[in-house]
């Protein structure tokens, strides 16, 4: 019994560091009530600014991009005047400017009226969720009470986020060290329903996948030639196409529809049909949005969980760029 009750304990402990136990939706009701719509305000005035789509793919991306390296905690926000920072990593520079805009400017308006109460990790959660809801997708609660990181380096993030070549085997094993489970996995990339992909991040597949096969025979034949003429050899690096391009700017479940169909832009999509193990879960997200909704929603409240500092540790920085100290 009373080894039991130890393991229990130990249980317990390791949860507490994780600072999951601590995480709850209701963890600003007293400090700031009204951190969510003050986010959501800030989320809508940014699209208004811009007048552009870019903000809601660019800050749903910022979160994976934040919580796979050293936690939910904000690092990826960090500016550095070295260039040394985690946003400066190879992986990160092609994230769009948008989205660490969009947080930021939600910060300010939060500092406006609850100074000093509410980290920028919980922030950049709360404006991804509203930028899924901007685009058509499900709404759902999110869990909060994150502080914010001390650490921002570019040399800790290689090999800790999903590159466009990933095989399923893989892909399993990074969601895997963020405690998610291939079924979110799949749910998580259906992310690439919205947003653009810069063409250097997929040429391969286009002009050089093998010797013998120059063009990826997994690609749709009428896909792969729209993608060369919208990405001709040499391109300019700057030139993006849209990830999904039946509805590029709605989340919903096309994306999965277009794997099936052979139109998945990047390899680490494709082999998501290709793979027996991922391919049911394809096939049922491509029928049934709603099966996809249910599934993504508990891929990003876990996403939301990874890595995550409470109580006393980090800090609730006065500024999403740069450390208090």
């Amino acid at each position: 019994m009373y080894k039991v009750l130890f393991i229990l304990v130990v249980a317990a402990v390791v949860v507490m560091r994780r600072g999951e136990a601590q995480l709850r939706e209701n963890f600003y009701s007293s400090s700031c009530p009204n951190v969510e719509t003050i986010v959501l305000q800030a989320v809508n005035n940014k699209l208004a600014q811009t007048q552009t789509f870019t903000p809601i793919p660019a800050t749903l991306r910022l979160l994976l991009h934040d919580c796979f390296v050293e936690g939910c905690d904000a690092s990826i926000l960090i500016a550095s005047p070295n260039g040394d920072a985690e946003k400066d990593a190879p992986d990160n520079i092609s994230l769009a400017g948008d989205g660490f805009d969009t947080v930021v400017k939600a910060k300010q308006a939060v500092e406006a009226q609850c100074p000093g109460v509410v980290s920028c990790a919980d922030i950049l959660v709360i404006a991804a969720r509203d930028v899924v809801v901007l685009a058509g997708g499900p709404s759902f609660s999110v869990e909060l009470g994150r502080r914010d990181g001390l650490i921002s380096e570019a040399s800790l993030v290689a090999g800790n986020l999903p590159e466009p070549t990933d095989d399923v085997n893989t892909l399993d094993a990074l969601f895997a060290k963020n405690n998610l489970s291939q079924l979110d996995m799949v749910a998580l990339s259906g992310a690439h329903t919205i947003g653009v992909s810069h063409c250097t991040r997929f040429a391969n597949r286009l002009y050089s996948f093998t010797p013998s096969n120059p063009i990826d025979p997994s690609l749709n034949p009428s896909y792969a030639q729209q993608l060369m003429q919208e990405c001709p050899q040499n391109v300019d690096p700057q030139i993006a196409v849209s990830m999904d391009s039946v509805t590029p700017t709605i989340f919903d479940n096309v994306y999965y529809q277009n794997l099936v169909g052979g139109k998945g832009m990047f390899t680490s999509d494709q082999v998501l049909f290709t793979n027996p193990t991922t391919q049911p879960t394809v096939t049922d997200f491509a029928g049934n949005p709603s099966h996809f909704n249910a599934a993504f929603i508990t891929a990003m409240r876990k996403l939301g969980r990874v890595g995550v500092k409470t109580g006393n540790q980090g800090e609730i920085r006065r500024d999403c760029n740069t450390f208090n100290s």
